[in-house]
């Protein structure tokens, strides 16, 4: 059910209290400039405007990594399968995507290995066109329909062949259609290009207020994935080639101290915290929108950056049910991530 948008006398009174997050980056540029230099990072992300990757936006924002002495180039792809691609073919170090990749890698005989958890849930949405479909009444009635994802292969994919196989349905029931992300995606939906469309917020959200979609599949709450998944899943990260992290370890240090304390910014935030900070084309051009869509998955950010203890287990168990084949291979789940960098930024950050 959408959150009704915040009140103007609401909004004005936690922005009275917000006075101290304003003079934020300020402090953090003048850290910055004693900083020791560690040179330049590319991270490549699927999708930067969405909610999804808000922690990484906020940590570049802000200046977090300026802080800590790195200059981060943040390179955006319409999908984290092509962030990830970036990577793999040499422009980029580092990726910002879907946890579930670092396992997806390991049975293609590559190790790339998650070094900072930003989301503890998916945030994401299956919605279904109401132009198109204006009839629908349950999943069964996008057999043979063509559902929009970011990409194949991407976290949209998964998570929307999730919802459609707890309704009995398999990958052939349907046609995924890759739509990018942001407002292609939406344009996608609109023209009777897909049928459905899974993807993060502010988009669902603003699909909904306009009355375009009807939610057939939510994860956008932690109480929604428990049930979804049965486990804490692991969903936005910033992951590297082990490679990186081991030749780079002072770099990717800086980067969990950048993400870290993203994060402990969120925790306190007020919302004219958060439009200040962020890119205002994030905003869509309805800050209320914006906020509304942020209040829904708030809780779903890590408070620490620590990957779950059940996290990686339940990304395996999540991807076994679409990828039958997984059962074959012997997953080294310790592998895929590592919880030391984080550890280092958290008694930095006092989190």
């Amino acid at each position: 059910m959408t959150r009704p948008l915040l009140t103007r006398r609401a909004f004005g009174a936690v922005t009275a209290l917000s006075a101290a997050g304003v003079f934020a980056p300020a402090i953090v540029r003048a850290q910055a400039e004693g900083a020791a230099a560690l040179g330049n990072v590319t991270i490549a992300v699927g999708g930067q405007g969405v909610l999804y990757h808000l922690p990484l936006a906020l940590a570049d924002q802000l200046g977090y990594f300026k802080a800590e002495g790195l200059d981060v180039t943040v390179r955006d792809f319409s999908a984290g399968a092509l962030a990830l691609q970036a990577v793999q073919e040499g422009g980029a170090d580092v990726c910002a995507g879907a946890f579930e990749h670092t396992i997806r890698q390991q049975v293609r005989g590559q190790s790339y290995r998650s070094l900072v958890v930003m989301g503890r849930a998916p945030q994401l949405a299956l919605g279904v066109s109401q132009r198109s479909l204006p009839a629908y009444k349950d999943l069964a009635d996008l057999q043979g329909r063509r559902i929009g994802v970011s990409s194949v292969g991407s976290s949209t994919h998964l998570a929307a062949s999730v919802v459609l196989a707890r309704a009995g349905m398999g990958p052939r029931d349907v046609a995924f259609v890759g739509v990018g992300s942001g407002m292609a995606a939406m344009n996608a939906l609109r023209s009777g290009q897909v049928h459905a469309l899974c993807h993060a917020d502010p988009i669902m959200t603003l699909l909904e207020q306009k009355a375009d979609t009807r939610i057939a599949g939510d994860m956008r709450s932690l109480k929604a994935a428990q049930e979804m998944f049965g486990g804490a899943l692991p969903a936005s990260c910033l992951y590297a080639p082990q490679p990186f992290l081991q030749k780079h370890a002072a770099q990717a240090q800086a980067l969990a101290n950048g993400i870290v304390h993203a994060l402990k910014w969120l925790q306190t935030a007020a919302p004219a915290d958060l439009v200040k900070a962020v890119p205002p084309g994030y905003l869509m051009g309805d800050r209320g929108l914006y906020l509304a869509a942020f209040s829904r998955v708030r809780e779903t950010y890590s408070t620490h950056g620590m990957m779950p203890d059940d996290g990686a287990a339940t990304a395996l168990r999540v991807l076994s049910r679409v990828h039958p084949e997984l059962a074959d291979f012997k997953v080294e789940l310790a592998r895929t991530y590592t919880n030391d960098f984080v550890r280092k930024a958290r008694q930095k950050f006092n989190v």
